[in-house]
């Protein structure tokens, strides 16, 4: 991680990147909890660490998912993805009337796509 990187991911954190990582923590847990969604929670809290610093990294499409993702993608959205879409979206909305955090804003918008339809999708390092 360059030092534009972590000056960013630290900023991230205070400018709601802590609490949308809080929020897909719990989301593990409570997946974790009813067991039978328990598929959900490697990916749940693979994006809460990813939601800590995502400056640095970025989302790419496994190219080795198949249909199963997709059924998969369309539990989550019913389960969790819709109201971690929408505290990003508050997040990016807050964050986007002043023009100094509008990296944090695009960021949020990014992560509210992303939050909708995890299943099938690898966290890499931005080359």
């Amino acid at each position: 991680m360059g030092p534009g990187s972590l000056i960013l991911n630290i900023l991230w954190l205070i400018f709601g990147g802590f609490a949308m990582a809080v929020g897909w923590a719990l989301a593990g847990v409570i997946m974790a909890i009813t067991i039978i969604c328990l598929p959900w929670t490697p990916a749940a809290f693979r994006i809460a660490f990813y939601t800590l610093l995502p400056f640095g990294q970025t989302v790419e499409d496994n190219p080795d998912s198949g249909a199963l993702s997709l059924i998969g993608n369309i539990i989550w959205f019913i389960l969790a993805g819709w109201w971690l879409a929408l505290g990003h979206l508050f997040w990016a909305i807050l964050l986007g009337i002043t023009i100094i955090g509008l990296p944090f804003a695009w960021a949020h918008l990014k992560l509210a796509k992303l939050s909708l339809f995890p299943v099938g999708t690898l966290i890499v390092r931005a080359s």
